[in-house]
């Protein structure tokens, strides 16, 4: 009998034991780094904006053969670290009364994290920071994240403007790889002044335009940088361009807020020129002019999710002026809203150029209420003075599909004015209808040499685009690109 008793307590022991087991959890230790010049936080999150609405019914398209490479989101992304070493500028001596210059400390809070791999510049919240017109050079440590979540912004205006600085750029970013600049803070330009000046389109006496001077700073600009990530920030009221980039590799840019109102002039929202594998994502942009303008030395371009109005819509170029040359290649706008906007989707060159625009697309795109929907005007001239010439930028392999909403009959929502003596090659048309914001319909889309195709039937019809291929397009080395 004890040894049966004996033997059922032994039992139940083990079976205590073993569902006890079964209830151990490995536990997670966060264990922080020693400090470095300044304090450990949680990792910068960006904060989602208004989702944007896809145009409407939407086709849906494969992958791209080729996308763009740009920088991953993945965890080990600048400011995705649980590790990342803050650098708070009010550290450093930053008042963010919004009139005090902070210079001095952003830069120091720069130095200071440039030398510490996955480092963050922080510009809290509820400060307004005052800066003068700086660049911050590289190269740095990789994985630096400049962080917004306050407001910064420049003097308010040229005569606020030190002499000693550019009037061509405030914030520079210079020779940085592998950098993020987010936050869920402000930009705030302060270009009401810049705007008004009479050297700027119909501000001088009588709504002229004056000639002298008439520098403006370009808000952000990214020089001859790579691996970047921009992302979160909403940047307002630029004095010209809200944001630059140039000589750049590898650029995503996603969730922005770019705003200005619609008669400021040269406000262009992103502007990249001589950069390479960019995507731009999910943003909305409403300026004084382009959303979005393409410059020469551009290939690899994603823009997908993006809403602009008003605005004058997306562009490729202006190209070629004063006779340069101008190479674009491997564009591609998909599933984006021009809304309000004196253009839709443009390509822009001048007359004299050289070069080419190839592989194009403009796919799955809602037009509301927009002048000059479709257009590639090959005699761009921002004057009444230019010279016709006989070179030109070659425009061909452009592709228009399910590009569909409303005009503005003040214009033909088609345009295609090409160069006399090289004519534009291999425009394919498919599912393009566009009817009237209001009024009749203009059935007159205009075309000058200009070849391609139809794959269904327009609305307006555009019986103008000639069929095929032109008889001959002499050899040229001017259309060359390396």
């Amino acid at each position: 009998m004890d040894l049966l008793r004996w033997f059922s307590l032994t039992c139940i022991t083990m079976i205590l034991l073993s569902l006890n087991s079964r209830n151990v959890e490995g536990r997670y230790h966060y264990h922080k780094n020693p400090k470095s010049n300044g304090s450990k936080t949680e990792p910068p999150v960006s904060k989602s904006p208004v989702s944007t609405p896809s145009p409407q019914s939407p086709v849906s398209q494969p992958p791209p053969s080729n996308p763009p490479s740009v920088p991953s989101d993945s965890p080990n992304r600048p400011g995705n670290s649980t590790s990342d070493c803050v650098f708070d500028v009010t550290n450093f001596g930053a008042i963010g009364d919004g009139s005090t210059d902070d210079t001095n400390a952003f830069e120091e809070a720069w130095k200071a994290a440039c030398a510490v791999e996955s480092a963050t510049v922080l510009a809290p919240s509820d400060y307004n920071f005052m800066i003068t017109s700086t660049i911050f050079s590289g190269p740095c440590k990789p994985g630096l994240v400049f962080q917004v979540d306050g407001v910064l912004m420049p003097p308010n205006g040229p005569d606020c403007w030190p002499k000693k600085d550019s009037k061509k750029q405030w914030l520079v970013f210079y020779r940085m790889d592998d950098m993020t600049f987010t936050g869920s803070g402000t930009i705030e330009g302060n270009g009401e002044q810049w705007w008004e000046l009479p050297c700027k389109p119909h501000r001088g006496l009588h709504g002229s335009t004056l000639k002298g001077p008439c520098d403006s700073p370009a808000l952000i600009r990214f020089f001859m940088s790579s691996n970047l990530v921009v992302r979160g920030l909403s940047i307002k009221n630029g004095p010209m361009f809200h944001m630059k980039f140039d000589g750049c590799e590898g650029v995503l840019i996603e969730k922005l807020s770019i705003s200005s109102p619609k008669l400021s002039p040269n406000t262009d929202g992103i502007h990249i020129e001589n950069t390479k594998s960019v995507g731009i994502y999910n943003s909305v942009i409403g300026n004084g002019d382009d959303c979005i303008s393409i410059g020469p030395g551009c290939s690899n371009v994603d823009i997908e999710g993006v809403t602009c109005g008003p605005s004058h819509g997306i562009s490729i170029g202006s190209l070629g002026v004063h006779n340069s040359q101008a190479c674009v290649s491997n564009i591609t706008v998909n599933n984006v809203i021009i809304k309000d906007s004196d253009n839709g989707v443009r390509i822009k060159t001048w007359q004299g150029g050289a070069g080419s625009v190839t592989g194009i697309s403009f796919e799955n795109i809602q037009m509301d209420n927009v002048r000059n929907c479709v257009i590639i005007d090959q005699y761009y001239c921002s004057t009444k003075a230019c010279e016709n010439q006989t070179s030109a930028v070659y425009v061909t392999d452009v592709f228009y599909r399910n590009i569909k909403g409303t005009y503005d009959v003040r214009s033909p929502p088609i345009h295609f004015a090409c160069s006399d003596t090289i004519p534009c090659t291999n425009i394919i048309m498919s599912e393009v209808e566009l009817l009237p914001e209001e009024g009749e319909l203009v059935d007159d889309p205009f075309c000058w040499n200009a070849y391609g195709t139809q794959e269904t039937l327009t609305i307006p019809p555009i019986d103008c685009l000639q069929e095929g291929e032109p008889q001959s397009i002499a050899e040229n080395s001017t259309f060359t690109c390396y």
